[in-house]
């Protein structure tokens, strides 16, 4: 079975490609087609990068006028030119998608239908930037690819059973009934890595406490027990939480109503503050990126080292608050880009915790491999280090679904004959992976 996944974000198109056949392989395997394709402001130049198995086989500019001209020049790269790993787009199987908010509506993977898209669509009010870019991806794969099944993975499907008093916000009751509640954002990376955790250390996922660390330009915490998430740092949208890279995450609403007394400022405007120009960016005056404010740091930048220290106090403080929940701690999980390749963002955050009974390796620290765990013998709280797989995780649910046809029948409830079809073919696709 081919799965493509999709992994649409507001400045690039991330995909790749997985041959899967029979059981699903216990770690995660290295898809043989990567595709990344990023860009400036559209009408600009973009890059884009190929790999297979790892290694680089295109990279290139090139100027594009839309999403959609991205993404199809993306796909054409599976099947033309130098790239090429299939003869053509009907040897793909099943395309899976990345969808940032299900809202309440969606809890689990999703076949995609025409009623799911205007769901989808309408759901963008939640995560404009996001959910409007999937949305593109869906109909270019239908327009490139052909009728082949796709299946949306939402990003907050996987908090929708956060217990009420951590859910709900303490405005007015009403707030509930209008969907304005706590979603959690992540939930793909979250999930995988605390089922990862449980498989690195031997240990069933239900009789461990774990908190989740998914750092990078985005960041957010999940307590997890019995393998579900209990309590998250973002919230009705990604902007909640930790200071990020260039989003300020939580911070008091009073500013907000001050800000639109004193500046007149709009709400665009407010948007644009709060998620473009605040967070490491907004502190550091250097980047949103910890590698260059860390550089900086060291070169006696004043503003850089406070908003090194400002990210590390509130990753301690959310990380209490996490333990808090959890009422103790059995594992820490450090992911994402910040999480996986910045030693002095993990030792900083470990280090208050010492009173735990946490002891970090520092020599494994310094030089995690992937998928580590970097904590002393006799630590009593394991640190793991996990690659972030959000493609991987997005591939394994598609093949789920696509083994069970009678999951699929029962999502889809055939209401039309899009519907009907698409059954039809995550029928005939089970019968092929038959042994």
């Amino acid at each position: 079975m081919k799965v493509l996944v999709l992994n649409s974000g507001s400045s690039s198109q991330k995909s790749c490609l997985y041959e899967l056949a029979g059981a699903l392989p216990e770690h995660p395997p290295e898809p043989p087609w990567q595709g990344t394709i990023e860009w400036a402001p559209l009408g600009q130049l973009a890059n884009l990068d190929v790999k297979h198995a790892g290694s680089r086989v295109i990279h290139e500019e090139r100027a594009i006028r839309s999403r959609q001209e991205a993404i199809e020049h993306l796909l054409h790269t599976l099947w033309e030119g130098k790239a090429r790993v299939i003869s053509g787009p009907e040897e793909i199987n099943v395309v899976g998608h990345r969808v940032v908010h299900g809202g309440q509506e969606y809890t689990q993977p999703t076949v995609i239908t025409p009623q799911v898209i205007a769901a989808l669509s309408r759901l963008a009010v939640f995560a404009p930037l996001h959910n409007r870019a999937e949305v593109e991806g869906i109909e270019t794969v239908e327009r490139v690819v052909g009728p082949v099944p796709q299946v949306a993975v939402f990003d907050t499907a996987f908090h929708s059973q956060l217990p009420l008093p951590a859910a709900a916000y303490p405005g007015p009751f009403e707030w509930l009934e209008q969907g304005i509640r706590r979603y959690g954002f992540h939930g793909i990376n979250h999930q995988y890595c605390a089922e990862r955790a449980a498989q690195l250390l031997a240990k069933d996922l239900d009789s461990l406490r774990l908190v989740t660390c998914h750092l990078g330009n985005g960041c957010s915490l999940a307590a997890v027990r019995n393998g579900r998430s209990i309590d998250t740092t973002m919230g009705f949208t990604p902007l909640d939480g930790l200071m990020m890279g260039s989003r300020s995450g939580s911070i008091d609403p009073g500013i907000l109503t001050y800000l639109m007394r004193q500046s007149q400022m709009t709400g665009e405007e407010m948007d644009d503050l709060l998620n473009k120009k605040s967070g490491l960016l907004g502190i550091s005056g250097v980047s949103s990126d910890m590698r260059e404010v860390l550089t900086a740091m060291a070169s006696g930048n004043p503003r850089a080292k406070l908003a090194f220290e400002m990210f590390v106090h509130q990753l301690r403080s959310y990380i209490g608050a996490m333990i808090g929940v959890l009422e103790g701690i059995d594992v820490l999980v450090f992911t994402a880009g910040i999480g996986e390749n910045s030693p002095e963002v993990r030792a900083t955050a470990c280090g208050g915790f010492g009173f735990l009974g946490l002891k970090l390796d520092l020599e494994k620290n310094a030089r995690p491999q992937a998928d580590q765990d970097i904590a002393t013998p006799d630590s009593a709280v394991r640190v793991l280090v996990i690659r972030a797989q959000e493609d991987w995780a997005i591939a394994r649910e598609c093949w789920r679904l696509a083994r069970d046809a009678a999951s699929v029948d029962l999502r889809l409830r055939a209401q039309d004959e899009t519907a009907t079809a698409k059954a039809s073919q995550f029928q005939k696709l089970k019968e092929t992976e038959r042994p």
